[in-house]
């Protein structure tokens, strides 16, 4: 695996928009952090683009971003924030020069594609983070952010959280694996793709945000049926948030709807992993191995930095 470096003082983080729009409003707040960690931070040449409700067309979008791939000076990119869009541009990137010196691409939910295309077609870790749009005062969440510089800055990954009534199998941890994964719908919407991870002796992790419970089920047989569960060694659940349901009740929660979808794979399941579309999103290293144990009452994630 050819992981990027770690930063230090000193170390160049660009913003990039590869989605919905944002303003200069938008992400002033996540300029002003990254730069009190002691990072020289650059915005991307087309960053404040606009078409409807993308950060520009889709080459405009693809031209900012490539810059920044291929700038040897830049060690990190933080998304400016997630939306719709990634999926559009991904197949007009050239990696070639990322390849040379890879940085580490930050962000979640939209921002999935780019997280699970480094990881399946070139074995490259990412992190699965908050975004420069949720460093605005009304978004911030200390916890989540120190997450992201503490995992930046090489010193790893370990979040302790509560058992969940809904925990399955626990019995079988601890286990280690390489973790993929991120948005369900980004995910099933990569199906058939080289953008996919394979899912043999991996550690998944699950996380979506405003979808009708009749839809989580059906992504979740969509991918079942393509095998891409067989294989895992566990599913870690982060947040399922603002579900909503029909006038006629689909019947269960999403989190019931995952359980019952991934029983017949006899693997730990854990929900309450506290990151995704919540207050809490703590930092994740997509394509990085992790330890997950557990005892009665908490489940602890494990991922070594330097």
């Amino acid at each position: 695996m050819n992981s990027p470096a770690y930063l230090k003082p000193g170390s160049t983080i660009a913003i990039a928009a590869s989605a919905r729009k944002v303003n200069a409003a938008e992400i002033a707040d996540a300029v002003a952090v990254l730069a009190s960690w002691g990072l020289k931070v650059v915005l991307s040449d087309t960053i404040y683009e606009e078409q409807h409700q993308f950060a520009g067309t889709d080459e405009v979008r693809t031209m900012g971003l490539q810059q920044l791939l291929d700038d040897p000076q830049i060690e990190a990119i933080l998304f400016a924030r997630g939306g719709y869009g990634s999926i559009r541009i991904i197949d007009s990137l050239n990696f070639d020069k990322f390849l040379q010196q890879p940085k580490w691409l930050i962000g979640f939910s939209d921002i999935t594609v780019f997280l699970a295309h480094l990881s399946a077609k070139y074995h490259i870790p990412s992190m699965h983070a908050c975004m420069a749009f949720n460093m605005q005062p009304e978004r911030f969440d200390r916890v989540s952010v120190e997450s992201l510089k503490s995992a930046l800055f090489g010193e790893g990954v370990a979040i302790e959280f509560d058992q969940h009534p809904h925990n399955t199998l626990m019995t079988n941890l601890p286990v280690s694996g390489e973790l993929i994964g991120g948005n369900l719908s980004v995910l099933y919407a990569m199906l058939g793709s080289e953008s996919l991870p394979d899912p043999s002796n991996k550690i998944l992790f699950l996380e979506d945000l405003d979808e009708y419970l009749y839809h989580i089920d059906r992504m979740m047989m969509g991918l079942k049926r393509a095998n891409f569960f067989k294989g895992l060694k566990a599913v870690l659940i982060g947040g399922m948030s603002d579900m909503k349901d029909n006038a006629i009740p689909f019947g269960k929660c999403a989190n019931e709807i995952i359980q019952e979808a991934l029983s017949v794979y006899q693997i730990p399941i854990v929900f309450g992993l506290p990151c995704g579309h919540e207050k809490i999103n703590k930092c994740l290293l997509i394509g990085k191995t992790m330890t997950v144990s557990s005892t009665p009452s908490k489940v602890t994630c494990i991922q070594a930095g330097i």
